[in-house]
Order: C-alpha cells, then structure tokens, then sequence
C-alpha cells in the first residue's frame, strides 16, 4: 500500500504534468517554468523546486523525452533521491532507547506519542512516557490519558515544575524497571521563545549525563498542512538540538506534500515516520520508494 495516497491535494501538482505537457509539446524552458510554478504551488521551496528542474532538464535532454509518462518517471526517480537518506530514515533499534519529541503545540505531538507507544508495545518492548511538557495546561492529564489506554505508565509532576526533573526521575525509573523505551513529551515550544529552547538543551544533557549508554532519537513533529512554517520549525529546532528525524502529521488528504521534500533536501533530515489518520495504526514508518510511487503512480 502506498504511503501517499492519490486523494491528496499533490495530486494537483501530478495532473499539472500532463497539463504542461499538452500545453508545451517541445518540452522548452515554458514547460519546465510551468512544472517549476507547480512545485511551489504544492508547497516544494524554490530552491529546492529549481534544483529539481535543473536536473529534470538534463535527463531530458540527454533521453530526448517527449512523453508524459517519461516525465513522470524521472520527475520520480529525481524526488527519491532526494527523499532517501538510507538507514538514518529507520529508528534505531538498539535499547534501552530514549526518544525526545520536539514541536509545537497542535502539531500531533501528544497523538503521536501515544502511536509510537502503542507501536513499540506491539513489538513487545517495555514503554515508559515522561511528561516533561509541565508549562502547558492539563498536559501531563493528556498524556496519562494516553498512557492509560496503551498500558503504558507515565512519569508526571505538578504543572509548571522543572521539566527537566521529570526526565531525570523518567529515567532513574526507566533504568529500575528495565524500560526498553522511554519517550519524553516537551513543551509545545514556538521558536522565538528562548527560554524554553534552553530548557530543550537542558533536557538533552541530562539524558547524556544519565543514561549515556541509552541509544537516542530526538524526533522533531511537523504538521504537513502547515506548509513554510513548518519549514521555519525545522530551522530553529535544527538550531538548538541535533535532530535525528522528523514525523510528518496529518498526511491524510489535506497537506500538499511538498514540505516533505524541501525538509529532507533543504536541511537533510531523514523522515521517520508519517501519521496517516488517527487509529493507533496510523503512524507509518516512512519508506522514500513507496512514498514517491504513491505520489507518482499511474492511474489505473
């Protein structure tokens, strides 16, 4: 099953293609200008749109292409490469495993939270949750709720504490009972408030002076509708902490897509997961060559 499924709104930049095509028979610099303004139209940043054409022109100068589904094909085969960071885009899988989850409020961090717990419990792993987000109101309650209905226990204090207190008891916890995976909520941070990214960097060098031995992720949770600010989130968090991947949310019909592409080139982050929809099942580890046929694929 493909991860991007046709229903979304990319497929407007995939129609555009025959358009241009039709519009432009000799594939001249009006059809490349044409299929450039699609890409920024479905959310893909210009620097990394012109790069894309820059290397669409050459491969069709080179094969002489004049077919739209020769187009397609390359235009496919140009975005996976892009996309595919090899094993940087799967989760390590040495434990114990501490994952940081990092984003704003309403970008799906709590939700994505609960999947990722939900998903380790089905591969029989020992889960634990730190609700580390004590700065936002009835937090820690959210993330219980969570906890509760994936049988896993959450590490919480009284709202407003040190949040860093949290992660450090999580993890003299976690050690205790032979946790495998611990996951840390953080404040929905926005990126222009300067106190919580220190406590972010707080966070980071508890957890390497605590349990260095513990293999990391910090996941940084983008919503995919969002479109440049979630690019603008990208380049602040990248800023303040080393981010091993990103988890794309709300990829489910409504997002354009294209974001996915200009993170992954513009600041070479591996995607690790995309969320599909709201079951405990819809976070779907990301695969470059079935997303990209998912955009690309012909109709039947």
């Amino acid at each position: 099953m493909a991860l991007f499924e046709k229903k979304n709104a990319f497929q407007k930049f995939i129609d555009s293609i025959t358009m241009a095509v039709y519009d432009n028979p000799e594939l001249g610099p009006e059809f490349l200008d044409q299929l450039e303004e699609s890409l920024v139209m479905a959310d893909v940043g210009i620097d990394t749109s012109a790069k894309i054409i820059e290397k669409l022109n050459e491969v069709i100068n080179y094969h002489h292409y004049t077919r739209e589904r020769e187009i397609r094909r390359e235009l496919a085969k140009i975005v996976e490469e892009i996309m595919d960071k090899g094993e940087r885009n799967r989760m390590a899988d040495e434990y114990p495993l501490i994952i940081l989850m990092i984003g704003i409020n309403g970008g799906g961090k709590t939700t994505t939270i609960a999947k990722l717990a939900y998903m380790y419990r089905q591969q029989g792993k020992n889960v634990m949750l730190a609700a580390a987000d004590t700065f936002r109101a009835a937090a820690a309650e959210q993330l219980q709720m969570w906890g509760d209905r994936t049988g896993v226990r959450v590490i919480r204090h009284e709202e407003g504490t040190d949040p860093t207190a949290v992660i450090y008891d999580a993890i003299q916890s976690a050690k205790a009972n032979d946790i495998d995976v611990l996951i840390c909520d953080t404040a929905g941070r926005l990126q222009n408030k300067v106190n919580l990214m220190k406590e972010l960097e707080k966070m980071s060098k508890v957890i390497s002076r605590e349990w260095p031995e513990a293999a990391r992720e910090n996941l940084l949770v983008l919503d995919a509708t969002t479109g440049k600010n979630a690019v603008s989130q990208a380049e602040e968090f990248n800023g303040i902490t080393d981010i091993t991947g990103i988890v794309l949310t709300k990829m489910d019909g409504t997002a354009r897509g294209g974001i996915s592409i200009t993170i992954t080139d513009e600041f070479d982050m591996p995607i690790k997961f995309i969320g599909v929809g709201e079951k405990m099942e819809d976070l779907v580890p990301f695969d470059a060559h079935e997303f990209v046929e998912g955009i690309f694929e012909e109709d039947e």
